[in-house]
């Protein structure tokens, strides 16, 4: 298993960024990698962010140094959405079959955590968020028909959109990680607008179902001095509390976002209009 730190960075600092030093700090370019278990533990709400591809080896989720724990969960809970083929995931001396765009928690404790392709040919794409946990809520596994429909923008907006909450408060108990996936229709490119920032969460979006030879510009910074990561498909982002988090695609795309902080308030948002940014 990799997990890379990744530090904090003051808004002031940021503004002086250029394209590499943006792309080192927030971007995570490398998600799913063949056989490996590939994390980024960030000092943003120490959220974890990263992937497991198991293809020809089951992958089981070890603890790292920096958790200083006997057990990857011991204090953690983890948010899993498969997007790819079958898998297959052995926790806390349970088996769950997880399907394309379904979901699996993991509540604090959990233990043997194993992760596996139902075929090589067609492996599982696990992305996987994981926040520090105060309680142990019970797994669960959440299929999109067990998830919160919202339908949101228009095509006229070019944000034609479904917001499918996974596991969020309404959904299912957790501690403070919450996780969807957004669709877009056919035709609409912007997410998140208008933007918003949330003091008292950050978050992480996951770009996937992203055409061949086709890119996602994402946007980041204060409202007022934003700047822009261009993305690939199957790559990650992480945004600070004091962060817009949007973007626009060449095409239509999905993405998952993940967030953790002081509240469980989906609607917590602090919201500016697309005509004020900078």
């Amino acid at each position: 298993m990799k997990l890379e730190l990744r530090y904090a960075a003051h808004p002031d600092d940021f503004m002086n960024y250029g394209t590499d030093k943006l792309r080192k700090e927030f971007l995570i370019e490398n998600v799913l990698i063949h056989d490996e278990i590939s994390l980024v533990y960030s000092m943003y709400d120490r959220y974890i962010v990263g992937g497991a591809m198991p293809v020809k080896k089951q992958l089981k989720l070890e603890t790292a140094d920096e958790l200083k724990a006997e057990q990857f969960l011991d204090r953690r809970e983890m948010g899993i959405i498969n997007v790819g083929g079958g898998a297959v995931i052995d926790a806390g001396g349970k088996t769950y079959k997880i399907g394309f765009k379904e979901a699996l928690y993991l509540g604090k404790g959990t233990r043997d955590v194993v992760f596996k392709s139902v075929d090589a040919k067609k492996p599982a794409k696990l992305y996987i968020n994981s926040a520090p946990a105060h309680h142990a809520y019970p797994s669960k596994k959440v299929t999109l028909a067990d998830a919160e429909v919202v339908v949101l923008g228009n095509m006229e907006s070019s944000n034609h959109r479904t917001v499918n909450k996974l596991l969020v408060n309404s959904v299912i108990e957790t501690c403070q990680l919450q996780m969807g996936m957004t669709e877009l229709k056919p035709g609409s490119v912007w997410n998140t607008m208008p933007v918003h920032t949330h003091n008292r969460r950050m978050e992480a979006y996951f770009y996937f179902e992203v055409p061949e030879q086709q890119a996602i510009c994402h946007f980041i910074g204060d409202p007022d001095e934003t700047r822009h990561i261009w993305m690939k498909n199957e790559q990650a982002v992480l945004s600070p509390s004091w962060s817009i988090h949007s973007a626009a695609g060449t095409s239509n795309y999905t993405f998952i976002w993940g967030m953790a902080g002081e509240n469980l308030n989906y609607g917590d948002m602090d919201v500016r209009m697309p005509d004020t940014l900078k």
